[in-house]
């Protein structure tokens, strides 16, 4: 599973409103939902899911990165959503970093291996400094997409 097969441009935010960490991943799922990618009725059931994990350990990595994500149970494939904060949210990262670049993913409750793939695959493209810099200059979704996708088909 590479990030391109996941992100659509209705799945991309190239500008975040939020700028703390859990009204971030309540913008994230919202978007999800209002855009017909994540039913309805899984709305509280992933808030839930998400808040469990992050009261485990902040999904934020370091590097400016977050990569919050969760099994959920009548999920039928994987879906993720990209989002961007220029002024940064204070995520709890590991670093104690502001996150500029947020991938939010959820996966079927069946698909840990396709979970652990997922993770690698994003973790893999945001490494890459060069890719950072170049999200951060992006003036839209579709630039953004195009350089996540770019850089994937390289990955």
């Amino acid at each position: 599973m590479i990030l391109a097969e996941l992100l659509t441009s209705n799945r991309v935010i190239a500008e975040m409103q939020s700028n703390e960490h859990w009204p971030a991943i309540e913008e994230l799922v919202a978007h999800l939902v209002e855009n017909g990618d994540l039913d309805e009725s899984l709305h509280e059931t992933t808030l839930k899911a998400l808040r469990l994990r992050e009261d485990q350990r902040s999904t934020g990595i370091g590097g400016g990165i977050a990569i919050p994500h969760c099994f959920i149970k009548d999920l039928g494939e994987v879906v993720a959503v990209f989002g961007r904060s220029t002024g940064g949210i204070d995520f709890c990262a590991l670093d104690r970093a502001p996150v500029h670049f947020v991938v939010l993913f959820l996966v079927p409750e069946s698909q840990y291996t396709m979970h652990l793939k997922t993770l690698a695959a994003i973790a893999k493209i945001l490494n890459s400094a060069e890719t950072r810099n170049r999200l951060a200059d992006a003036t839209s979704g579709e630039e953004l997409l195009d350089i996540l996708s770019l850089k994937a088909s390289s990955v």
